[in-house]
C-alpha cells in the first residue's frame, strides 16, 4: 500500500513540474557553494518586444507608440501603401480617411499618395508596421541634404551595432529612462530626428529629465537613439 501511495505522489509531481516548464520554462542547478542549496530559475517561454528584420536587429518597444519613418513609396493599395527607407527597410503604412496628408502647404487626401514619391510618415508604430496619422510629401530629392544622412548604418544580419556617440548626449542618460510623449511633441522630434538621420524606423519619443527628447531607432546598426533638443533640432545619436 505504501508503495502505490508513494508512486501515485511521485507521478502527481512529475506531472506538475512538467506544466510549470511549460509555462515557465523551470530549471533547476545546484549552486556553487558549500550549502548544496540549489536555485531555481524562471524564463519566459517566449520573449515580446524583439524588432528583427529577418530576425535580426535592434531590441525594440513591445507595444505600439508614436513614432514614423520616411522614404520612398513602393506600392500602394486602397487601405495601405509600403515605404522604403534609404537603409533598405521596409514598411507597411496602414492609411484611413482620417490621416491627414499634405504636400508643401496644400492639403490632399490619403488617396493621393502615389508610387515613387518621397514622404514622412507619422503615426503609430507596431515594429514595421505604422498607423498613419499624417503623411508628408518630401520635396524632390536632391532639392534638400543632410549633413548626418551618409553616417547611418544600415542593418546587416549577423553584423555587430556599430558603436560610437556623434554631438551631445546628454550627461545623465540612461537607456530605458524618461517619459513616453505623443501628439505634436512626438511627431516634432520623430521629423527632427529622421531629417537628420533617415533610414531606421522611430518607433517611441521619451522625454528627458533634461527636457531633451531621445528618438528611439530601428531597422539601423546605427543610430539606435537620436537626442533632439527643447526646440526639435537633433543634436546627438549613439
Amino acid at each position: 500500500m505504501f508503495s502505490g501511495r508513494l508512486t501515485r505522489i511521485i507521478a502527481i509531481s512529475v506531472t506538475a513540474i512538467a506544466i510549470g516548464g511549460g509555462v515557465y520554462g523551470i530549471v533547476s542547478a545546484a549552486a556553487g557553494n558549500n550549502s548544496g542549496t540549489s536555485t531555481t530559475a524562471r524564463s519566459p517561454a517566449a520573449t515580446s518586444g524583439r524588432f528583427a528584420p529577418g530576425r535580426g536587429g535592434s531590441i525594440a518597444r513591445s507595444g505600439p507608440a508614436p513614432g514614423g519613418a520616411v522614404g520612398t513609396v513602393a506600392s500602394v493599395s486602397t487601405s495601405n501603401f509600403t515605404l522604403s527607407t534609404s537603409a533598405g527597410q521596409n514598411v507597411t503604412v496602414t492609411k484611413a480617411s482620417s490621416t491627414k496628408c499634405t504636400t508643401g502647404t496644400r492639403s490632399t487626401s490619403a488617396g493621393a499618395i502615389k508610387r515613387g514619391e518621397a514622404v514622412l510618415v507619422l503615426g503609430t508604430t507596431n515594429g514595421t508596421t505604422i498607423t498613419a496619422t499624417q503623411v508628408i510629401v518630401q520635396p524632390p530629392a536632391g532639392s534638400t541634404t543632410s549633413s548626418s544622412a551618409a553616417g547611418v548604418v544600415p542593418f546587416q544580419r549577423g553584423a555587430p551595432s556599430t558603436s560610437k556617440h556623434v554631438g551631445q548626449i546628454p550627461a545623465n542618460y540612461r537607456q530605458g529612462s524618461g517619459t513616453i510623449v505623443s501628439g505634436a511633441t512626438a511627431n516634432k522630434a520623430t521629423e527632427a530626428a529622421l531629417t537628420a538621420y533617415p533610414g531606421g524606423i522611430v518607433d517611441r519619443v521619451v522625454k528627458l529629465s533634461n527636457g531633451e527628447y531621445e528618438v528611439h531607432n530601428i531597422g539601423v546598426n546605427w543610430p539606435h537613439h537620436i537626442f533632439v533638443n527643447e526646440n526639435f533640432k537633433a543634436v546627438g545619436a549613439d
